[in-house]
């Protein structure tokens, strides 16, 4: 019987999000897009706050979808593109061009360091983007993880 992998539930992916706006709206943040994913990479919630540009879900998961699929942060796959674009254009190339290599795309760890998901927020600059993914994961008690 196969073991479950530890992932992120319903209720912190809500969570998450929920924070991720407060810390936001506190910040005087441009409108944003929330994903968060379980630790499959599947889309667990998702909410878009009015006023974003419709291409935020997409960008908001790509940040995710790069940090689950890689096993780091966007920071650091960004960081990555810069030193070694060859090897990011060819990930995302087997990825379907699914990956946003841009801050933003947090990981998301349990207490023993296990990755249980990720969350992308996208619609202000990256930098905040992020800062606003790391109060939300916090939010829940679980760990931000921003590579």
């Amino acid at each position: 019987m196969p073991i479950a992998q530890p992932t992120v539930s319903l209720v912190e992916a809500r969570t998450i999000i929920a924070a991720t706006l407060a810390k936001a709206a506190e910040l005087g943040l441009k409108p944003l897009a929330v994903a968060v994913l379980d630790s499959a990479g599947h889309l667990k919630a998702f909410e878009r706050q009015d006023g974003t540009s419709h291409m935020r879900l997409e960008i908001a998961m790509g940040k995710a979808h790069g940090a689950v699929a890689l096993g780091s942060g966007s920071r650091a796959l960004f960081k990555r593109a810069q030193e070694q674009a060859y090897f990011v254009n060819a990930v995302n190339t087997l990825a379907r061009g699914l990956l946003v290599p841009v801050p933003g795309g947090v990981l998301i760890r349990d207490a023993d360091g296990a990755i249980v998901g990720a969350v992308g927020v996208s619609g202000d600059t990256s930098d905040q983007d992020e800062a606003a993914a790391m109060a939300g994961i916090a939010a829940t008690g679980l760990v931000a993880d921003p590579g």
